[in-house]
């Protein structure tokens, strides 16, 4: 086995990602068809995203992968000709043709594309294009025609490359190839007049002229195509010659041509696991090397200062160190930016799943998308797609009802899902709304309580009741089905969120429908922190949770029952924990009235946290505290100052979790979480 570097690995990742951007817009494509919305120019562009899969495939050899797209666009390139008519069936078959082109290229990617059964899809689009499926109709203007179809035409096509050809990566002969897969009779004269002389031959240049002849039903566009990726290296003319009384020889090649256009149909090379990358704009890259540049002027006017330094120099040393900082700052905002990308990479899958889900369980469903623009951190993009995947499916099984039971409730018997992103105070904001029958809170309160999750006599909100589907193994489906029903999504929806740092929260209106609300921060790798004080160490909480801070009077502090401390702020009995206790600090202030206390807010609900002072807002660097030490409780990550000392940033849900436990903030204390010198000793 050989041990050589592939070299085409740096471009079969390119194709790779390039592809799944051609299957996604594919998808989109299709499932206008399928609506009756997609234009003609539309169907273009569907079948040359599978073209361009097709020809890069070739290329670098994943021929699984050429050999399936060939029979995919050919039954695509019937449609946009109109020599065959759409119909449900059809339009079925190749969203099952683009799902097995995905699977396809998935494998390949992982060298194993011979898994991937095509056999049975494949078939089904031979069928089509013999006319022998249920799907392959003739459009109603060409009821008329023949029952053999389009006259087959003869073209000559004379094809010559530039002489530096080869040193772009093109292989004039998948041309030659392509042209041959058009027809059945085929015959290729190959020009020499080009050739130099031996002693002049540079082997590294292109001198031959090829002249093809094909008779074949594809169009002339359908032709053209085959010089898509090569056409600024190339020049060629295409000349329809059916009626030349010199047509002779066609198919005097077509064996030995055919055998060629199969051997480009090999083995794909494996390739590495899939890879992590972005595509920027180029104006972010300029706008980069821009600040670079500004960086490193700053940074010379600095050195240049401090080698000569005086004291009379010291205005010029801040004003270049201001400069600096300013450089620094813009650059930093400038590489998050890059990280960002629109949200409509996760809302373009949905299309497709909403018609599925529907189709499957029998009902009507519109899906509007709103703010798909909106930009989110690449990894949290990553991530969000399996949660509002859970969401959309229960909107559609659970939140919506059958169109007899709409038209019953006075409603329309379609009913709508509605995605949305958008930006409120520093952060990103998705929503899973219906307009179904909205939470049944009876229901809710009654599995609650046989759950043990709430007393038979405790009162509630119908918020918290509607709070209380996010916990593990909720479920008040009435049966089991493969779309919901068992008991987990809701919980894993919740964790998977409050993992990116988010928080989620749900609102329902019987009859009307129900919201699900998604609310994340901008990135994960840079926070905005509030640094307080808690027994001489520094503590770090998001900024985005904090409402406000204040020095409590004595009177406004009291105790529950002995159970637990509020704090009472213009009217409004608060829960409040005391960090000093859950962290261990046992000589920190705790008078509260001597403290400050700092008013944070999650899942739209507000406690305390007591602190010993508030030292100021700064951004930090979120560093994972697991993998370095372990999981503690309260705390979501760490960071290290301006000072090069570490602080802990802190898990403002689950110190919420504590305060709404009813125990004593010292029941929670250092034997659970335990001193930061402890930890970083």
């Amino acid at each position: 086995m050989s041990t050589e570097t592939d070299p085409f690995a740096d471009f079969s990742e390119a194709f790779f990602e390039e592809s799944a951007e051609h299957v996604a817009a594919v998808e989109a494509g299709l499932l206008r068809l399928d609506a009756g919305t997609l234009e003609a120019e539309g169907m273009h562009g569907v079948f040359r995203a599978v073209h361009s899969i097709k020809g890069l495939a070739a290329t670098l050899g994943f021929g699984e992968v050429a050999a399936f797209t060939h029979e995919f666009e050919s039954v695509l390139d019937r449609l946009r000709s109109g020599t065959m008519a759409s119909t449900p069936e059809l339009a079925q078959l190749l969203l099952r043709s683009n799902d097995t082109l995905k699977a396809l290229l998935d494998a390949s990617r992982a060298g194993r594309a011979a898994s991937v059964p095509v056999a049975e899809v494949t078939a089904a689009l031979q069928a089509v294009l013999d006319g022998k499926a249920k799907g392959a109709s003739a459009p109603a203007a060409a009821a008329s025609a023949p029952a053999s179809g389009p006259e087959a035409r003869q073209y000559s096509i004379r094809f010559l490359p530039r002489p530096g050809l080869f040193t772009t990566g093109q292989d004039p002969m998948l041309v030659v190839r392509e042209l041959a897969e058009l027809g059945d009779e085929v015959s290729v004269v190959c020009e020499t007049t080009r050739l130099p002389t031996l002693d002049a031959l540079d082997p590294e240049q292109c001198h031959l002229i090829w002249v093809v002849k094909v008779t074949t039903t594809a169009t002339r566009d359908a032709i053209e195509q085959a010089f898509m990726f090569i056409e600024d290296d190339c020049e060629y003319s295409l000349r329809d010659v059916t009626d030349d009384p010199a047509r002779a020889g066609v198919a005097a090649f077509a064996p030995t041509l055919k055998q060629v256009a199969a051997a480009a149909v090999g083995d794909p090379k494996p390739v590495a696991a899939e890879a992590t990358s972005i595509r920027v704009p180029t104006d972010k890259v300029d706008a980069l090397v821009d600040l670079v540049g500004e960086l490193v002027i700053s940074q010379a006017m600095v050195n240049q200062i401090a080698t000569t330094f005086e004291l009379g120099r010291l205005k010029e040393l801040q004003d270049a160190l201001a400069s600096l900082d300013r450089s620094t700052r813009d650059l930093q905002e400038r590489v998050m930016s890059v990280r960002m990308l629109p949200v409509a990479t996760v809302f373009n899958r949905f299309p497709r799943l909403v018609r599925d889900v529907s189709g499957k369980i029998g009902k009507k469903v519109r899906l509007e998308l709103q703010g798909a623009e909106t930009e989110l951190d690449k990894g949290m993009i990553e991530r969000i797609g399996d949660p509002l995947t859970h969401l959309v499916r229960n909107a559609i099984d659970h939140g919506l009802e059958t169109p007899a039971d709409r038209v019953a409730a006075g409603k329309s018997d379609t009913g709508t899902v509605m995605l949305r992103a958008f930006h409120e105070g520093g952060t990103v904001v998705i929503e899973v709304s219906d307009d179904g029958r909205g939470l049944n809170t009876a229901r809710i309160r009654e599995k609650a309580i046989a759950n043990g999750l709430i007393r038979a006599d405790e009162v509630l909100s119908d918020d918290e009741l509607h709070a209380l589907i996010f916990a593990p193994g909720f479920s008040t489906a009435a049966q089991v089905s493969d779309l919901s029903g068992r008991g987990v999504g809701m919980d894993v929806v919740k964790r998977n969120v409050e993992g990116m740092s988010g928080s989620v929260t749900v609102a329902s209106t019987a009859g009307q429908g129900s919201r699900v609300r998604i609310r994340l921060p901008l990135t994960l790798a840079i926070l905005d922190g509030l640094i307080v004080g808690v027994g001489g160490a520094s503590y770090v909480l998001p900024l985005l949770s904090v409402v406000e801070s204040l020095r409590p009077n004595p009177r406004d502090v009291r105790t529950i029952l002995g159970d637990g401390e509020v704090l009472v702020v213009r009217g409004e009995s608060l829960p409040f924990v005391r960090l000093h206790s859950v962290f261990g600090h046992p000589t920190a202030t705790t008078e509260p009235s001597q403290a400050i206390v700092v008013i944070a807010e999650t899942d739209g609900r507000r406690f305390g946290l007591m602190v010993d002072d508030v030292l100021g807002q700064q951004q930090v660097v979120i560093k994972n505290l697991e993998a370095n030490y372990r999981k503690l409780d309260g705390v979501m990550g760490a960071t290290i100052l301006g000072d090069g000392r570490v602080s802990l940033i802190c898990d403002i849900q689950e110190l919420f979790r504590h305060t709404t436990t009813r125990r004593h903030a010292a029941d929670i204390g250092a034997a659970t979480v335990g001193a930061p010198e402890d930890i970083f000793a």
